[in-house]
This record gives C-alpha cells, sequence and structure tokens, in this order.
C-alpha cells in the first residue's frame, strides 16, 4: 500500500528521447498567452524587418507568395510540456533575410497585441525558423497565433511569437516581455534555460 496518493506525482512523463530533461508529453495543444488574443485580418497583416538602414515589408499575399516549406519538429513550452511530431508550413527566415543586410546581431521580435520577446540573429538562420501560417494542415488558429507567428523550434515555445507583424534588428540582446518578466534570455529547452 502506498502512502502517497497518484496526485501528488503530477502526470506521467513518457520518456523518449527526443523530450528534453524536466519535461512532460503532451498529446493535445495548450494554449498559454499573456494577453487577449488579437483579431488579425489576414487583408491588414503585415510583416516587417527593420534593420539599421531600412525596412523590409510584405503583406500577406507578398509573404505567401514567397517559397514555403513544410517542418516537422517537436516543441517544447517553458511550462513543461512537449509535443512531438508537430507539422507546420511556414516562409524561413533565411527567405526572408534573403535580401536583408545588416551588421546587427540581435533581434526584437514584435507581435501584434503588444508582445515581443528577443533572439540572436544567428539562433533564427541557417533552416532554424520560420514564420508559420498553417499547423497540422490547416490555417493557423488565432489562439496558437495565427494567422502567422514565429516558429523558433530548438528555443523553448515562449521565443516562437504569436500573431508576429515584424523583427527589430539591434545592436545588443535586450530583453523582451517574458525576459523582463524574469524568464532566460536564452531559452534552450535542453539546458533547462528557463528563468534567470
Amino acid at each position: 500500500m502506498s502512502f502517497i496518493t497518484r496526485g501528488f506525482s503530477g502526470r506521467s512523463r513518457e520518456r523518449d528521447e527526443r523530450l528534453p530533461p524536466g519535461q512532460t508529453l503532451v498529446h493535445d495543444f495548450p494554449v498559454l498567452s499573456a494577453g487577449p488574443t488579437p483579431e488579425v485580418d489576414t487583408a491588414e497583416w503585415e510583416f516587417t524587418i527593420r534593420t539599421e538602414s531600412g525596412e523590409h515589408r510584405w503583406n500577406w499575399d507578398e509573404f505567401t507568395a514567397l517559397a514555403i516549406d513544410d517542418v516537422d519538429t517537436d516543441i517544447h513550452c517553458v511550462t513543461h510540456w512537449s509535443k512531438l511530431g508537430t507539422s507546420w508550413r511556414g516562409v524561413s527566415l533565411d527567405t526572408l533575410f534573403e535580401h536583408v543586410e545588416t551588421e546587427q546581431e540581435y533581434v526584437m521580435a514584435h507581435s501584434y497585441g503588444g508582445y515581443t520577446t528577443n533572439v540572436p540573429l544567428d539562433e533564427l538562420l541557417d533552416g532554424k525558423a520560420w514564420v508559420a501560417f498553417e499547423f497540422d494542415g490547416e490555417p493557423l488558429e488565432p489562439e496558437h497565433g495565427g494567422p502567422a507567428r514565429l516558429l523558433v523550434p530548438h528555443l523553448y515555445f515562449w521565443k516562437s511569437a504569436k500573431w508576429v507583424r515584424g523583427l527589430v534588428m539591434m545592436d545588443q540582446d535586450e530583453p523582451g516581455f517574458w525576459e523582463q518578466n524574469g524568464y532566460h534570455l536564452h531559452g534552450d529547452p535542453w539546458t533547462e534555460e528557463r528563468y534567470w
């Protein structure tokens, strides 16, 4: 007979080599947001990259006419859940930066609704990040960041900014919304970079 009931042990931790330390496997897609879900019509949606030399801009039609990648990846939330084998479609940051020249090494991602998160530029290039607009073969739902979200799957999921509207290049790494509130500046799930 056990003296500790099942409720004290939390959710079961299915072990899988794709699961970082401290993570629990989920089969649904939890919804976590720092504020209300903004309503963003694709007719009004715009994505920009602002550098020291100017601004690059795409509307929805221009953006979806770019080369589109199918991305199968695992995602890991700082709140300890992981979802394995997710399927996305979107535009690679490599494609978006193809004609963008910058000497700056850091990025602040900005979202409709005011959310921000910082990411070093080298964490977004070389096939590491996308602006995704489909999940599981369907348009990305607003509660999950639609019409488009940043997808940076090798970092904790708060770095994959929902409702993304643009990137601003920076000379120094500066904290975004969650980073100002105690989350780690980088956010690597494999080394458990959760908090400062």
